[in-house]
């Protein structure tokens, strides 16, 4: 099946593919989650895909959404969360990438994205990936405008599985070129010692997984972190009400650090 889509925001859900909660927050931290929805308009047809893949990992990142709102509750944060499913435009990715609408998805092929012209691909981003960067953009510039630096989180589910190998870690913390939040957290959470916490895994810069931190975090010189939770380990509310409860706590705790001056200032190498 060839998608063809002549006008892909009529499609969109009516209140728009962004949603932004607990705008107003104030406390030191703006939280991101890219692949909070897995919306698909139903004149795709689901992008052909099959039964039940539209609710799986590879449609969005499940337990995330639920984990960042609680953490928006903890942190008195600012939430800015994409609706579409990450399969109709990953805004994790740049528009140039081959991956941010991508025609297979861990072994998957996505029909509906297959041979997608030009003019195709550039309407999904009009309407899905620039609403969401502009807002994200807008959230942060008014935080800076005001005098503030908050500190940059993006909020991510994995699967525990992934084409066929499992993964050994519970929660991943990732970075790009500035290690200060990452480095400040993963020693913090070695006091934890019930999780296993593992630096860029599942995932790392060289995967292009940092797009949100190196284009809204890194030219304005905030901090920032990119945390992966296993999806396994937030299918309900009690265990997403308790992995926000960690996470939260580490960060904060990171965050007065950064304040006190007790984390270095270090940049790694840029990879990828």
């Amino acid at each position: 099946m060839r998608a063809k889509i002549p006008n892909v925001a009529a499609g969109l859900p009516r209140t728009g593919p962004v949603d932004v909660v607990n705008p107003a927050g104030r406390g030191g931290f703006v939280l991101v989650c890219e692949h909070a929805g897995n919306f698909i308009p139903p004149e795709l047809h689901d992008l052909g895909l099959g039964p039940g893949l539209t609710t799986s990992h590879i449609a969005w990142d499940p337990g995330a959404l639920p984990v960042a709102r609680e953490m928006s509750r903890i942190l008195d944060a600012p939430l800015v969360a994409q609706r579409m499913s990450r399969l109709m435009y990953d805004c994790n990715r740049p528009p140039e990438s081959e991956s941010a609408i991508p025609e297979i998805s861990e072994i998957h092929p996505v029909p509906g994205n297959a041979g997608l012209t030009p003019k195709a691909r550039r309407a999904r981003v009009d309407a899905i990936y620039v609403p969401f960067r502009d807002t994200l953009a807008a959230c942060i510039d008014g935080r800076v405008a005001a005098g503030e630096a908050p500190v940059i989180v993006t909020v991510h589910s994995f699967t525990p599985v992934y084409k066929g190998v499992r993964r050994e870690l519970d929660v991943g913390i990732l970075h790009d070129t500035d290690t200060r939040v990452a480095d400040a957290v993963l020693r913090l959470a070695e006091a934890d010692a019930d999780v296993v916490v593992r630096r860029n895994q599942p995932y790392g810069p060289e995967d292009g997984v940092t797009h949100t931190l190196r284009t809204q975090a890194l030219p304005r010189g905030l901090g920032n972190v990119m945390i992966e939770v296993r999806n396994d380990l937030i299918r309900d509310g009690v265990s997403q009400r308790a992995m926000a409860g960690r996470l939260s706590r580490w960060l904060l705790a990171a965050q007065a650090e950064l304040a006190a001056g007790s984390v270095p200032s270090r940049q790694s190498p840029r990879v990828g």
